[in-house]
């Protein structure tokens, strides 16, 4: 059996097979709560064959949306609708995980098809008055209160994920959003205890990890989405992630996501397939923790060659699965292996 199609245990939960669909918002939400659109488009991707589905950011705060067609967790009104989706995904056949995240000061913007440009409805928060670049909003830093709200935010939503049915939580610290946006020098100007040096900007996005973990059960997995990298000189960078990871593993957290950028606009990343799995190498490689590698990984072999040379436990599979919603079912005709369920035989 191919490694890409052998299990993959985390805590008390066993993955079915090493693909996982990464966290992409639809933009299809009202008032952060689950419409038709994610019942169905989820629970598609989980009978599709993929051993992990991983919801979209999920908002903690009203304020902390990416847009306002964002799912949200800032309430428990917002339970209902994810139960159905995680008894959905979970009689699909796969895993039911959730991203929880906070937009930080890249919050309220139009959905992509709508433009993409941000509604200055509200006064984003973030680390510093920074905006993401001009015509964004300056954003409000937050103070000691500000932060403790945040940290109690991400703990209720946990507990609401928890409710909800969701086995395996992700918390957001990439692409600019504000937990990234702590780690990140080009963000982070701060002159407290929360700015400065390296350990003083990892310092809030560890506690919020730890807040997380106290509530999220012991026998049940959490994972971190980071940029390794803001590929840009001066920035957070692949050194700074290896100390990081080693921190949050000692937090309890079992395996880091390994994406890149998005702290600050124009930046030019060398795109192409597999460009990001580097990342998760040496972070395995150096702290032991275990990685998922995510990043125009689009075929078959290449996934298995991922895992094969011992550079991720875990391939995270984006837009691809946007186009294939299948894909797992062909990546097991390309590497011997039958997942299809008996529902379809008779396709192959």
């Amino acid at each position: 059996m191919s490694l890409l199609f052998s299990p993959l245990q985390l805590r008390s939960v066993s993955l079915k097979n090493r693909i996982a669909m990464s966290p992409m918002c639809q933009y299809s939400a009202q008032d952060g709560h689950v419409t038709d659109w994610h019942l169905l488009h989820y629970p598609t991707r989980a009978i599709g064959g993929v051993g992990l589905v991983i919801v979209e950011a999920t908002a903690v705060e009203a304020r902390g949306v990416i847009s306002p067609d964002d799912l949200g967790l800032w309430s428990d009104e917002h339970v209902v609708g994810l139960k159905e989706l995680t008894r959905r995904i979970r009689y699909a056949g796969a895993v039911p995980g959730i991203q929880i995240a906070h937009a930080g000061r890249k919050a309220g913007t139009a959905s992509p098809w709508q433009g993409g440009k941000p509604l200055h409805r509200w006064t984003p928060v973030a680390p510093s008055p920074l905006p993401f670049q001009e015509g964004w909003p300056i954003p409000q830093a937050l103070d000691e209160a500000g932060l403790d709200e945040v940290r109690q935010a991400f703990r209720q939503a946990a507990r609401r994920a928890l409710a909800a049915g969701f086995e395996v939580l992700e918390i957001h610290m990439a692409h600019g959003y504000l937990l990234h946006s702590f780690l990140s020098p080009l963000t982070n100007q701060r002159t407290d205890r929360y700015g400065g040096s390296r350990e003083n900007r990892m310092r809030f996005p560890l506690e919020v990890a730890e807040a997380v973990r106290e509530v999220w059960p012991a026998e049940l997995p959490l994972l971190v989405r980071v940029s390794a990298s803001d590929w840009v000189e001066g920035g957070w960078d692949i050194t700074d992630t290896v100390v990081f990871a080693g921190e949050l593993r000692q937090r309890g957290v079992d395996l880091l996501d390994c994406s890149s950028g998005g702290a600050v606009a124009g930046v030019k990343i060398p795109v192409g397939p597999g460009y990001q799995v580097p990342f998760a190498a040496q972070v395995r490689l150096s702290t032991g923790l275990s990685t998922g590698a995510v990043g125009l990984i689009t075929e078959p072999l290449q996934a298995e060659a991922v895992l094969q040379e011992n550079q991720a436990d875990l391939v995270l599979l984006g837009r691809v699965l946007l186009r294939e919603p299948y894909w797992p079912y062909r990546a097991a005709q390309a590497l011997g292996t039958r997942v299809w369920p008996v529902q379809y035989e008779r396709a192959f």
